[in-house]
């Protein structure tokens, strides 16, 4: 079995996959999957998380930036290497350069994480901040390429990453031999079509679903557009997904082997995070964690056993701060609330008693006394509040209002 891809590269084939296998031997690691009762139970059939945040730099990259840069000539090793990445690639690069002793120049945006920036430059590469979007960034790192004869990585648009990243789908299939489903973030493609190529080939009952941030799906209208087209503006806190426009070469893979596309929303992304860290005691990223957010929102539409692959680790820790109160928020575990208050000694320990008796934990307070809107003896309470869920919110909300107390907000 053989898949044509667009350029002057030859058809993809199971071998190219296998062949990426051997070169990654001693570089990659054989990430492990881990069972998942929480979403086994909401399935209802088993669920696994492959852990390629667990990989080596934090993602898959890793695999398919080493194989492609290990296919290079002498010659094209000898005027090193660029790529343009906000961080994964970026990383992925770096250290497979270090490793193949090539030079690497990666440019990365000007806001690119502090943590991002300092990994990149740890595992060997020259980083130059540039542009304030990726496209920037990206022209950027061409423009270098052009002037220096250095030799462009792409991050998903060549049949080397491809095959690199492939290697993901036959250990899929080896750690979990009856898996009937594969739930694969999308971005640009390289990821899912490698998978797909490796998987489809071996398994061809196996269904392969992908999964897009629905602020950056550029697949669903690519895919009945019938090519790759171009989206935009981009929304979404998943940056590792946060492609305009699907890659040529793995545009056409994912046309013939991924069954489906879907996309999840940012309150989903961020309940699956949530499950990650609280249930799987797993770092993922926004992007990583986009498989899991599919089997949130709609469990009952995969067959299994399911395998949900975690791409990515790399999280910067202010974004995580934002990210799982995000999360919290979306699964009901904060409550912000206004009410009214006559202002005399006691009534706020009064109220305190109120959510005391229904075990709800005051997280902050706030008493506005100027607003014009209020009476001469009324003061406003501004509350957060950790609650254990909807169903908690909606009991707290219940015991204030037999209270007597009037919630504004």
């Amino acid at each position: 079995m053989d898949f044509r891809v667009p350029g002057p590269f030859p058809p993809l084939i199971l071998d190219d996959v296998r062949g990426a296998r051997k070169m990654l031997s001693g570089v990659a690691r054989v990430t492990p999957m881990e069972g998942s009762r929480h979403l086994t139970e909401l399935v209802g059939a088993p669920v696994h998380f492959k852990c390629e945040n667990l990989q080596r730099t934090g993602s898959f990259k890793l695999r398919g930036a080493y194989v492609r840069i290990a296919g290079l000539s002498p010659v094209e090793r000898a005027g090193g290497v660029v790529a343009a990445s906000a961080g994964n690639h970026a990383q992925g690069v770096a250290l497979a350069s270090s490793l193949l002793g090539v030079r690497s120049t990666v440019f990365m945006p000007v806001g690119a994480p502090l943590p991002k920036v300092a990994a990149t430059r740890q595992y060997g590469a020259e980083v130059r901040l540039h542009g304030q979007v990726v496209d920037e960034t990206l022209a950027a790192a061409q423009e270098y390429a052009r002037e220096t004869g250095a030799v462009f990585i792409h991050p998903f648009d060549h049949p080397d990453i491809i095959a690199g990243q492939g290697t993901v789908g036959l250990e899929i299939l080896e750690q979990c031999p009856e898996v009937r489903t594969v739930v694969v973030g999308v971005g640009g493609g390289g990821l899912a079509a490698g998978i797909a190529l490796a998987v489809k080939a071996l398994r061809p009952d196996v269904r392969i679903v992908g999964v897009q941030a629905a602020g950056a799906a550029s697949y669903p209208p690519s895919l009945a557009a019938g090519h790759p087209v171009s989206i935009g503006p981009l929304n979404t806190m998943a940056d590792g997904i946060k492609v305009g426009r699907p890659g040529d070469v793995p545009f056409e893979l994912v046309r013939e082997l991924v069954d489906e596309v879907r996309t999840v929303s940012e309150d989903e992304l961020s309940s699956a995070l949530l499950l990650c860290l609280e249930r799987a005691k797993l770092v993922v990223e926004p992007a990583g964690a986009s498989p899991v957010a599919a089997l949130l929102s709609d469990p009952k539409a995969f067959r299994g056993p399911v395998v949900a692959l975690l791409s990515g680790g790399n999280m910067d820790p202010l974004l995580m701060q934002r990210v799982l109160t995000h999360g919290m928020v979306a699964a009901g575990r904060y409550l912000s609330l206004r009410l009214r208050l006559t202002d005399r000694p006691g009534a706020l320990a009064t109220l305190l008693g109120v959510l005391s008796s229904v075990d709800a934990n005051v997280l902050d307070i706030g008493h506005v006394r100027t607003d014009p809107r209020l009476g001469l003896t009324e003061v406003e309470v501004e509350l957060q509040l950790e609650t254990k869920g909807s169903e908690h919110c909606a009991e707290v909300s219940a015991a204030l209002h037999e209270a007597g107390y009037l919630v504004t907000g």
